[in-house]
């Protein structure tokens, strides 16, 4: 089973997964704040905290459509 395409009967391992995620982007949200709150803070070092939180997200938004059913209107 590839890791980018969730077994859609196993809803419940999904939502779990998607709160995992979500709490990991706010981890990274905190960081990322409190890296910009300092005087000389590492740009280089939030850019890739941020990039890595827009990862995140789209793993997010992909695993809560895998969830939608498809409705073919």
């Amino acid at each position: 089973m590839n890791d980018d395409e969730p077994d859609a009967s196993s809803e419940p391992a999904i939502r779990a997964q998607i709160a995992q995620l979500r709490q990991e982007h706010q981890d990274l949200d905190a960081a990322v704040r409190a890296l910009e709150t300092q005087p000389h803070a590492d740009q280089l070092q939030i850019a890739r905290l941020k990039k890595k939180k827009l990862i995140l997200r789209d793993q997010i938004t992909k695993l809560e459509d895998s969830l939608t059913p498809d409705i073919i209107a």
